[in-house]
Parts: structure tokens; C-alpha cells; sequence
């Protein structure tokens, strides 16, 4: 009996260590492990993000440049309304796993995208149509967080909600967090999915970017985009003074509604209603005011050179007064790259709905008739 009495602390006291050895291996461990990680996500942390979610991961493909610390901003807008709910945990001791289903809350990842891929194409289009305008855009890491981190300034996301499962290893007497791609993904709201879909931005929606964009150029990034050499051409004030003109009307009239597209695997055709200012009207003004010119004496006096200045004042007068508008249906065709959708032969396409029978000048010779 005192041999039992002499070893009962002992016993109570090792029941006790043994006993905490196993709690820690409890759910409730597993939910401090999980909270205490998450609310770093929560609390803006950016080197825990980090952990988590690798700069490069939302841009795998793009050049690698250093970051500025405009860029390392992005992640903090990200999660700025980013919360979380602990539902349900699962432990198994004997495997030393547990999982845990976990209600995030994050922002509207997918309209995020959507935005991103058309600021993105819109800042292409612009560089293509001039140097200046996006003379920066090099489609590195660092160009496409600065569009994110624009975004994201500019715009408020709404929040979506979803499940996910988080799973954990205990080692080194501690639980851990298995991370994974999975679970990047899921801590952005699938943002890494939806920026990696070439799909991301419709075939509708694509064409709406370059319409919209269009619209808003002036003539130089008109002449560059289009190569309407011969129409927009500014090399002297006479031909400067109509391309100035042609691009008003353009500025005044153009205007677009999509009306339906059709997807054959990488390819699709989407048809608009394209109103734009009545080339075939301006140019049977232009023609009727040119012949009365023509047969007048004023004509046989003034010579060639005069005629050659007459044909185009006469044709910037007929362009400047212009009021009447044509609406007609037109049919443009993109490809899928593999990353998004692009306009084939834009110069052409977008030339011949917008300018007409316009795309040349009417004006023949250069003064020598």
C-alpha cells in the first residue's frame, strides 16, 4: 500500500504530461494554428503573404523584373476585405493529419480578372498605337501588378464567398499547414485560375476594347494603328487639315453595338452594327463640288497646282460639314492565342468599318495634272 501511495504522484504526474502531449494534437490546436496564420492574411501582413502566395504565381509566363514597392501594394488591396470562418475540423492522431473546411471570404477574383485583361489589352493597343502612350508597357511582372494595383485603387470588388479545405501534419510536436497550389489558389478566390484563362475575356468583350479604344485616339495613333498612310497622311497642311477633319467625324460619329458572336474552337467572327460618318455621301459631295469647279473657268486659269490645292480644300469643306451617318452591319474575326483573344487583321477590319470607301484619299496626282 505505501508502494502504491510512493508511485501514485509519479503515475498522476506522467497521466498528466501524456495527457498534454495529446492536446496538442487536438482540434483546438489545429483551429490556434489556423487562426493564428490566417489572421496574418487578415492583418496585411505582406511577408506572410508571401508564404502563401508567390509574386511570380499570378504571372508565371511574364518576364521577371524587380519589384517597386507599388507592386508590393497589390497584395495588401487584395486582402484588405479578406475574412475567414473556421467550420469543421477533422484530426487523425494516429496518421499525425488534419484537415480543416474553412468559409473564405475574398474579392471578386473573376471581374477582377475581367477587368485586368482588358486593361491589358487596351494598354496594348495603345502601344501599338503610339510610342508614347505606353511606351513603358513590356508585359513584365512589374507592368501587370502596376494594372492590378490601378485596378484595384480605382475600382471597389464586391466580396464572393467559398469552401475551402486546408490540411496539416503534426511535426516537431507542432502543427503545420500543407501548403499548397490548391490552396494559393483558394486564398486569392481562384484569382490565379482566372488570370491563367484565355477565355477570361469573350470574344465580345474583346472586340468591345478595341472599339472603345479606337474611338478615343487621335490622328497620329489612328495613322499608326490603322497604317492609313495614304488617307491620314500629314505631311503638308493640306493633307494635315483633312486627316484632322476625317478623325473629328470619326471622334463625333463612330459608334458601336455587338449584336452576336460565334466560337469555333481558337477561332470566332462577332458582328457589330458600326455607325460612322457616310463616306459615300462625302465623297458624292465632294465629286459634284469638284466637277462644277472643273468646268468653270476658274479652273482652266488657276493650272494644275491651284487645281490639285482646290480638289483638296474643296474635300476638307465637304468633310468638315458632313452631318449624315451610316449604320452597317460588319463582321470581325479574332484568334485565340493560348493566352486571350486578339483581332485578326485589325488594320483592315477596323479600317473598313470605320472609314468606308474613305480608306484612300480621293485626291489623285500631286499637282502636276
Amino acid at each position: 500500500m505505501k508502494i502504491v501511495k510512493r508511485l501514485l504522484p509519479a503515475f498522476l504526474f506522467a497521466l498528466v504530461f501524456l495527457m498534454a502531449g495529446c492536446s496538442s494534437m487536438g482540434k483546438s490546436d489545429v483551429k490556434e494554428v489556423i487562426t493564428s496564420e490566417l489572421d496574418l492574411l487578415k492583418n496585411l501582413d505582406s511577408e506572410k503573404t508571401q508564404e502563401y502566395v508567390s509574386y511570380k504565381e499570378l504571372f508565371p509566363n511574364t518576364k521577371d523584373m524587380e519589384l517597386s514597392a507599388e507592386v508590393k501594394e497589390v497584395f495588401s488591396l487584395f486582402f484588405r476585405n479578406f475574412d475567414y470562418k473556421i467550420q469543421k475540423i477533422q484530426v487523425d492522431k494516429k496518421q499525425k493529419t488534419a484537415s480543416a473546411s474553412v468559409k473564405l471570404s475574398t474579392l471578386d477574383a473573376q471581374s477582377l480578372a475581367e477587368d485586368f485583361a482588358a486593361l491589358k489589352l487596351k494598354t496594348e493597343i495603345e502601344k501599338a498605337a503610339s510610342s508614347k502612350s505606353a511606351e513603358n508597357f513590356s508585359d513584365s511582372t512589374d507592368d501587370n501588378y502596376r494594372l492590378l494595383n490601378q485596378l484595384l485603387k480605382k475600382n471597389k470588388y464586391e466580396t464572393t464567398e467559398e469552401i475551402c479545405t486546408i490540411t496539416l501534419h503534426y511535426k516537431n510536436d507542432a502543427w503545420i499547414i500543407d501548403h499548397s497550389n490548391a490552396l494559393e489558389n483558394d486564398l486569392v478566390g481562384d484569382l490565379i485560375t482566372y488570370l491563367a484563362d484565355p477565355d477570361i475575356l469573350s470574344p465580345e468583350e474583346t472586340m468591345k476594347v478595341y472599339l472603345k479604344t479606337l474611338k478615343k485616339m487621335e490622328l497620329e495613333e489612328i495613322n499608326n494603328f490603322l497604317g492609313i498612310e495614304s488617307l491620314l497622311a500629314s505631311g503638308d497642311t493640306a493633307r494635315s487639315a483633312i486627316a484632322s477633319a476625317l478623325v473629328e467625324q470619326v471622334h463625333t460619329n463612330f459608334n458601336y453595338k455587338i449584336t452576336e458572336s460565334t466560337v469555333n474552337g481558337y477561332t470566332a467572327s462577332v458582328k457589330a452594327e458600326i455607325t460612322t460618318f457616310d463616306s459615300d455621301s462625302i465623297l458624292d459631295n465632294y465629286h459634284e463640288k469638284l466637277n462644277d469647279y472643273l468646268s468653270s473657268a476658274d479652273a482652266v486659269i488657276d493650272g494644275s497646282e491651284k487645281r490639285y490645292l482646290k480638289s483638296y480644300e474643296l474635300l476638307l469643306e465637304t468633310i468638315e460639314k458632313n452631318e449624315d451617318t451610316i449604320t452597317a452591319s460588319a463582321v470581325f474575326h479574332l484568334v485565340n492565342d493560348g493566352a486571350s483573344w486578339k483581332l485578326k487583321d485589325a488594320s483592315t477590319e477596323l479600317g473598313n468599318a470605320i472609314f468606308g470607301t474613305l480608306v484612300t484619299s480621293p485626291v489623285s496626282g500631286e499637282g502636276n495634272e
